[in-house]
């Protein structure tokens, strides 16, 4: 019983990992894809950074899942 619970845990994190990394991609711009300079070094604010720190701690809790489903 807990190992399905974990694997529809997982699949839960796994797709809320892709849409945060889908997210921060769309607000990169097409600039550099077609050849543009990415510009200077800037940082991230407001929306951008709450999408960086998600994403971050979605992937650990997405790691931590799988270490813990080999154990069970």
């Amino acid at each position: 019983m807990p190992a399905s619970f974990l694997n529809i845990v997982q699949v839960v994190v796994s797709l809320c990992l892709i849409v945060v990394i889908l997210l921060q991609r769309r607000g990169a711009g097409l600039s550099t894809a077609f050849g543009g300079s990415g510009g200077g070094y800037y940082t991230r604010r407001g929306f951008e950074r709450t999408l960086f720190i998600a994403s971050i701690i979605i992937g650990i809790l997405f790691l931590l899942l799988a270490l813990l489903q080999l154990l069970v």
